[in-house]
């Protein structure tokens, strides 16, 4: 198997645990309540800037101009494309920009953000971009783990949201962040810890949202 296959393969449990978590199968299903959904949009829309300035700091760590290239190709499309989208999800939604920005991020929201923030940090490029995979790669396996259920799904809205990680563009995407990892060079025991917690921080993301997590204090 290649390295990402291991590492999936790995944590295979906790792979499964994020594919069926309850918020997703509403949400593939069309019966997640849409105040949770308008929830999990606010948070996402402050995890994306995030990831914005993540995957720009690890263009400039990537030890060839193809990897920094591949970086900066996911930044410029996470500010553009996605952004694009959500200014169109939140305006259908009833929300604007602004309520994105006004959102106060979670704490689970601040406790990811700030995993994968000193990643980049502080770890090298393949650490950084280990950490990115499960977001990008569980996303891709959601839509087609849950592709009959999405078939059946009244919500247009959410079909609409969902059908962006079935096309070859995201398959695409997500096969050239697979190649760069099993490229790398690195062993299975050098990546696993950051892509553990990423996929352990994409369940608790889930959750969050699923019971629209607050401060306690």
């Amino acid at each position: 198997m290649s390295i990402s296959e291991t590492l999936r393969s790995m944590f295979w449990e906790l792979w499964v645990k994020d594919l069926d978590h309850p918020f997703v199968v509403e949400l593939y299903s069309g019966t997640l309540p849409l105040e949770k959904f308008k929830y999990y949009v606010l948070q996402d829309y402050n995890y994306l800037i995030t990831m914005v300035r993540v995957l720009s700091l690890l263009a400039a760590k990537a030890p060839t101009l193809e990897l920094s290239r591949l970086a900066l190709e996911l930044a410029y499309g996470t500010v553009t494309g996605e952004m694009e989208n959500y200014e169109r999800l939140l305006s259908a939604l009833g929300m604007t920009i602004d309520d994105a920005i006004k959102a106060r991020p979670n704490p689970t929201n601040v406790a990811y953000m700030n995993f994968l923030l000193l990643t980049a940090y502080h770890g090298d490029f393949y650490a950084g971009l280990a950490s990115v995979l499960p977001c990008f790669w569980t996303y891709e396996d959601i839509a087609e783990r849950h592709r009959w259920r999405l078939e059946a799904n009244r919500v247009e809205l959410y079909k609409r949201w969902a059908s962006v990680y079935l096309s070859n563009e995201y398959k695409m995407l997500v096969r050239r962040l697979r190649d760069a990892v099993d490229g790398s060079g690195r062993s299975v025991g050098e990546l696993s810890y950051h892509f553990e917690q990423a996929l352990r921080y994409e369940i608790m993301f889930w959750q969050s949202a699923y019971i629209m997590e607050e401060w306690p204090f």
